[in-house]
């Protein structure tokens, strides 16, 4: 559920929380001549309601009328998403200085630290989620709102510089107002200095996911913030590189509804997921888990093999035969199990990932980490919709730009952690409107192509239903390709084929079977390297028959490859491709 609002700041009747004036001046206002006890009740800024404070910070400082997320301290964070007891603090000695000597710095750092009981505006240390180790920052808006100067910077740091040495994965709660005024220059360096610590603990394997809450803005979003390799936020947090009222002031726009909102962002195709804050631990603990190396439990090549030998034993196959256009009707079924039907059988734990991190998030696109026997793999799907709701919002199916290059973006994720990839193919073929040439839809099939050849993870892909032109091929280079019995891969529809080659897309039944296109045809062709039996046509009633032999054959593939070095599975893909 998404949630606007027009400011981002809580009053809290009788006690002071905030550094804003104008969120002071509002609650001076707005609490003369009360008599209500201090502390005792709080001013939602969500829904404008008066609410039991002990109700909210019971409820995780969500408010329980609207579910706006208040502000919290740090300490509470770390309370909230680490194992009780675990914490153990970083680098708390490190004091600010006054580097451009700007007059009353000392000062007001002194009466803030005296009033928060901070150091500084981030806490840094270690501690465990459900019993894993990471290295933790949380950023407090209380100080400073969190602004980034040279001993934020210099934690941020050492975080990332002890986690790279200790091998251990990185989570940071952004909350900021930007880079510090009262260090100018010396703040901008930390930009800097904090990007380049993430790419050395990237380059050593290491993952770093960033959580974006309310305000997380300026020079940490133009920096730490936006460089997780995942990027969760909080609902309604206000994300952004310029603040709303900058831009108001500077430019004179006035900004639309929602602008700049972690919901808006997600749309934006810059963060992976909007995350509740109640879910967070949880899903923070799934995504370590999924980025820890271990011992994953398929089998042997040759345990695959004899398993296979006994479920082919299993009678399954149509005993009628249809033709090439019966196949090609059957594909396109709008009762066909879709991509997300075979996703949620055959994987544990799926969590699906958004965006391009560049323009937007295509729905026609799926793509998230998930486990089968127990190992981590990487899985993106094209998927159509089912209803006439949802086949808009999927663009039946037909991804844009971006959404190759959300895919894109999540196999070379795959890649840096060493993951194998799955995909499922099923497209009419790629979008083919105006904005997605605007958007570049050829660069981005042609860049999809070019990096997915020389990966180093195995790729399996699935033909699940319909595989056209480019834009299947664009997930499909793959170490192996497999088909569903009743699945089409083609250079473009028999409409299109018949319409280019006889100027008459009537001949289109004629066309489709001149093209080879069925899983039968390019077994034969060495296109692809299973067929997949179906009991006609798939559906929900023998969709469990059908997801066993794809179970085995996934395991079968992922233990075949799991013995090549990284190497020789790039270096089979090169030759598979080639041999055509």
């Amino acid at each position: 559920m998404a949630f606007t609002f027009k400011k981002t700041n809580y009053i809290s009747i009788g006690k002071e929380k905030e550094e804003n004036v104008e969120v002071r001046e509002s609650r001076e206002e707005k609490t003369a001549g009360s008599s209500i006890p201090e502390g005792m009740w709080m001013k939602c800024a969500g829904c404008g309601d008066t609410v039991y404070t002990e109700d909210v910070e019971n409820n995780n400082h969500i408010c329980p009328k609207c579910g706006y997320n208040f502000r919290i301290e740090a300490k509470d964070r770390l309370e909230m998403v680490l194992d009780e007891g675990s914490f153990k603090e970083w680098d708390k000695e490190l004091k600010t200085t006054n580097p451009l000597d700007f007059p009353g710095y000392e000062l007001k750092l002194e009466s803030l630290q005296t009033r928060t009981g901070l150091s500084e505006a981030i806490i840094t240390g270690e501690g465990t989620i459900h019993g894993q180790r990471l290295a933790i920052g949380v950023c407090d808006s209380r100080f400073l709102m969190g602004s980034m100067g040279e001993v934020v910077g210099e934690k941020v740091a050492r975080l990332f510089e002890a986690a790279t040495k200790e091998l251990l994965p990185v989570v940071i709660f952004a909350c900021s107002g930007g880079a510090r005024m009262q260090e100018g220059i010396i703040s901008l360096m930390q930009m800097a200095k904090t990007s380049q610590a993430i790419k050395r603990h990237n380059d050593a394997g290491g993952l770093y996911v960033s959580v974006l809450t309310d305000p997380t803005t300026g020079g940490v979003t133009a920096s730490f913030a936006m460089l997780g390799d995942i990027i969760l936020a909080e609902p309604g947090a206000l994300i952004g590189f310029a603040g709303p009222r900058v831009i108001e002031q500077t430019i004179g726009q006035k900004l639309p509804e929602g602008f700049q909102r972690s919901e808006f962002l997600l749309q934006k195709g810059f963060i992976d997921a909007i995350v509740n804050r109640i879910d967070l631990k949880d899903t923070l603990s799934e995504i370590i888990r999924m980025h820890t190396k271990s011992e994953d439990k398929i089998n042997t090549y040759q345990h695959y093999l004899r398993k296979n030998k006994e479920i082919a034993a299993i009678p399954l196959r149509n005993p009628k035969e249809h033709t090439a256009w019966e196949r090609v009707q059957i594909a396109r079924s709008a009762t066909r199990p879709a991509a997300m039907d075979y996703i949620r059988i055959l994987f544990k734990d799926f969590i699906e990932f958004h965006g391009d991190r560049y323009y937007g998030d295509d729905g026609a696109i799926v793509g998230g980490i998930a486990t089968i026997g127990d190992m981590p793999v990487t899985v993106i799907a094209q998927q159509k919709g089912k209803t006439t709701k949802e086949n808009i919002h999927r663009n039946f199916g037909m991804p844009s730009p971006e959404g190759y290059r959300k895919a894109l973006r999540l196999m070379k994720e795959a890649e840096h952690f060493h993951r194998p990839v799955i995909c499922f193919v099923d497209t009419p073929g790629a979008f083919c409107g105006i904005e997605a040439e605007e958007r570049g839809q050829g660069e981005a099939i042609a860049r999809n192509l070019y990096e997915m050849s020389a990966l180093t993870v195995p790729v399996l892909s699935i033909v699940i239903g319909e595989g056209g032109s480019g834009g299947a091929l664009a997930m499909a280079v793959a170490n192996e390709v497999y088909m569903m019995e009743n699945a089409t891969y083609s250079i473009l529809s028999p409409e299109g084929f018949a319409s280019i080659l006889w100027k008459d897309s009537k001949r289109a039944e004629e066309a489709s079977g001149v093209m080879k296109i069925t899983a039968a045809d390019l077994l034969e062709l060495k296109v692809i390297e299973k067929v997949i039996p179906e009991v006609v046509p798939a559906g929900e009633e023998n969709f469990g028959h059908m997801t066993r032999y794809m179970r085995c054959y996934i395991k079968e593939f992922l233990a075949k490859y799991k013995e090549k070095t990284p190497e020789e599975i790039a270096e089979e893909r090169y030759d598979r491709f080639r041999a055509f």
